[in-house]
């Protein structure tokens, strides 16, 4: 059996908030403002780059001795990409990022890694815009504001409220527009070099089609990915930074900032998202951790041919069907708050209380009356998506019937609150993708393996120094 763990869930929120949180978890900042992000199909766990020494024709002696320093890790995090320098307060400010979207919780040791990592990503990042630049390709500053203005307002915050935000973090705004550049800039050299010369036939398409008619019913999930390519020699040392990883996210850090910093798939770029996929399409030991894990939970390290994954199940569903997670609720949200200082025994006598009068709701048109006796606020919240509820409502809200109301829940801090459903819109029956989707769905996929062979060609061509 594999290890599984659930991460860290952030607490009820005082108020049912409607539709998509802004992306507050993990390093998505800016690229799920960018409309040309590609996500790819397929779990990226074997690929041109996991080709082992021999393969790439070395002749190693197995038994080697190390004259002098050899750790490409020790040194300072300042480097010269072709001209570019990136300073240790670029590494700094990114890094702060990092830190801030796991909570500021991150060990000395921790740290030191990421900053490693941090530099690698700032590389690749001086690399895309300079390739970007030799192919006439450039951002204009208006672009980036517009999309830095959108991030600050995902943070429900004005640009200039936003750089101060960012300040007193340890970052800057100049290190989040640097980023937007670089996804801009890239995603518009896919666009000119690679996309005109990627073809996807209409046989290919039909048998997608066919093979989504035919596991109609079948589970899929959205699954989340951090591969880590490892060889015979340090296949150790990668299982135990994998270990690490999960313990971090098990602290409260964010799978998807950890994705983007140490995956080495190509859905990196995208939080280590692979979509929607089924466990047929995976390789057989991801796909068997799949179907034995939970919504929510993480498994890993799990060894794979080339490397090693941990994987994230964000969602599951059924292929073609329709899901009730997707239905639609009128709701009417009761909440008694509790004062401050209030002891657990106190909260616990209110709480059995207001337990007690809510069993006499028949309806909602008696949730009013109810809440003005106990003293609860009453707030009406309409067309709320079962899916975008908290994991323990879900499977509650899914089965109760218009009229009746949850089980009352919260805490010392939120106070303790229900929920009546008044109205539910049940969803239609799923149908297949059309051809035009899984055409694009295939396209973006083989743009976005092509674009990571152009990076580890521009790797290999590119003259860095370090400092």
């Amino acid at each position: 059996m594999l290890p599984v763990v659930s991460p860290t869930f952030v607490s009820l929120p005082a108020r049912l908030l409607r539709g998509i949180r802004p992306c507050l978890s993990g390093l998505c900042l800016s690229t799920a403002l960018v409309a040309t992000a590609v996500q790819p199909l397929g779990a990226q766990t074997v690929d041109e780059d996991a080709m082992d020494v021999q393969s790439q024709g070395l002749n190693l002696p197995k038994d080697l001795t190390v004259f002098g320093k050899s750790d490409p890790n020790v040194r300072k995090a300042t480097a010269i990409v072709n001209g570019r320098i990136i300073t240790g307060t670029d590494v700094d400010q990114r890094l702060a990022l990092i830190i801030t979207a796991n909570g500021g919780k991150v060990s000395d040791e921790e740290r030191e890694r990421l900053r490693v990592q941090v530099l690698r990503n700032l590389i690749d990042e001086t690399l895309e815009i300079q390739e970007a630049a030799a192919n006439d390709i450039k951002i204009a500053p208006e672009e980036v504001n517009q999309s830095y203005e959108r991030v600050a307002g995902n943070f429900r915050r004005s640009p200039a409220q936003f750089d101060e935000y960012l300040r007193s973090q340890g970052s800057s705004a100049a290190s989040i527009k640097r980023q937007i550049e670089g996804e801009l800039a890239w995603s518009r050299l896919q666009r000119r070099n690679i996309q005109p010369f990627v073809n996807v036939s209409e046989e290919e398409v039909k048998a997608v089609i066919d093979r989504l008619n035919a596991a109609k019913g079948s589970d899929e999930f959205r699954l989340g990915e951090i591969y880590l390519s490892a060889t015979p020699e340090n296949r150790e040392q990668i299982i135990a930074n994998a270990r690490n990883i999960i313990e971090q996210i098990r602290k409260g850090g964010s799978f998807q900032a950890y994705a983007r910093q140490f995956s080495e798939a190509s859905t990196a770029a995208v939080g280590g998202d692979l979509g929607w996929i089924r466990p047929a399409q995976l390789p057989a030991e991801l796909a068997q951790a799949a179907t034995e894990m939970q919504v929510g939970q993480i498994a890993g390290p799990i060894e794979t041919v080339g490397g090693v994954s941990i994987l994230y199940v964000i969602d599951k569903r059924k292929v073609l069907t329709a899901d009730p997670r997707d239905s639609l609720l009128s709701l009417k949200q009761l909440s008694v708050l509790f004062p401050q200082g209030t002891t657990k025994e106190q909260a616990s006598a209110k709480a059995a209380s207001f337990a007690a009068a809510v069993k006499e709701i028949k309806g909602c048109g008696q949730a009013n009356e109810v809440g003005a006796r106990v003293g609860a606020d009453v707030v009406d919240n309409d067309n709320v998506k079962v899916r975008d509820l908290p994991p323990q409502l879900q499977d509650i809200l899914i089965n109760l019937q218009v009229g009746e109301a949850t089980p009352p829940f919260g805490s010392i801090t939120d106070g303790v609150r229900v929920l009546v459903v008044c109205g539910r819109d049940d969803p239609q029956s799923a149908g297949a993708p059309n051809a035009e989707q899984i055409q694009a769905q295939l396209e973006e996929e083989r743009v976005n393996k092509r674009a990571r062979i152009y990076l580890r060609d521009l790797r290999r061509d590119a003259v860095i120094e370090y400092n």
